[in-house]
């Protein structure tokens, strides 16, 4: 399910009585000097108490009840996360009807807990206005590397490699969309292809305009984001059927998704 289509359920989601719904918002950059040594903790376990005492002193059981479950369970699952942990961790729980949506985002949020009878996605839809779906293109000599991306972060990641025999685009699925490309182990890549003009650049990329525009129909890119050296990024860009987003004259071929990202939506 895209992320667009979870926000629409998690708008229709609502409890018939009680309040039921845990929502929460952690910030976990470690960028952040509140979050040194490991700060976060001290704030999910600060906020969560704080609503667990204004239950007790509402003296609803079943509120009371459904809470602490989803008290263990938020916890449990970040603390599992601890050490791969993104900007933010933001989660809509609840048991009764059951919800638990969660999402590892490289969207720095304020943190922040509710305990209420609807999600409170307004921070959560702001977020995805301003980091939607989005593809994130890397071309080269001999391969194009794709990121899916939403919220800023990757999602998945492909790479189609340039089979000079049948003058032909073959995607070639990368196992992990954080993966060292640079640590110099052996990949399946062919080997880099001669410099050329930008004339030929242009027609050296053709084909894959239509592989990019099956992607963003397949998974619901809102934007596409090109990054490359000078000629390659602006060559590639000539190929697409719409303008792209933005384009980034730096070579991050070599670099693991997560900083891609950082350099293309941080710019």
């Amino acid at each position: 399910m895209s992320l667009s289509k979870e926000l629409e359920v998690l708008k229709q989601f609502h409890c018939e009585n009680d309040r039921c719904v845990l929502s929460v918002y952690l910030n976990t950059y470690p960028g952040d000097p509140q979050q040194l040594n490991g700060g976060w903790r001290i704030h999910l376990k600060t906020g969560l108490k704080r609503i667990g005492e204004y239950i007790t002193a509402s003296e609803n059981e079943k509120e009371l009840k459904a809470f602490n479950e989803l008290k263990k369970k938020v916890t449990e699952e970040v603390e599992s996360k601890k050490n791969n942990l993104s900007k933010s961790v933001v989660i809509f729980a609840a048991i009764e009807p059951e919800l638990w949506s969660v999402h590892y985002v490289q969207v720095p949020v304020k943190t922040s807990f509710h305990w209420e009878n609807l999600p409170m996605t307004e921070e959560m839809e702001y977020m995805y206005k301003a980091y939607p779906e989005s593809g994130v293109i890397l071309p080269s000599y001999g391969e194009v590397r794709i990121l899916d991306t939403a919220m800023g972060a990757v999602k998945d990641e492909l790479v189609y490699e340039f089979d000079s025999g049948v003058e032909a685009w073959k995607i070639r699925k990368i196992e992990s969309a954080n993966h060292d490309r640079g640590n110099g182990k052996k990949t399946t890549a062919g080997p880099a292809l001669e410099v050329r003009p930008r004339t030929q650049i242009k027609g050296f990329f053709k084909g894959m305009d239509k592989v990019i525009e099956k992607l963003k129909k397949e998974r619901g890119w809102h934007e596409i984001h090109v990054s490359g050296e000078t000629e390659l990024a602006n060559a590639f860009a000539e190929t697409l059927r719409e303008k792209p987003a933005s384009c980034i004259y730096k070579n991050l071929n070599k670099s693991k998704a997560n900083d891609v990202i950082h350099q293309v939506f941080e710019k």
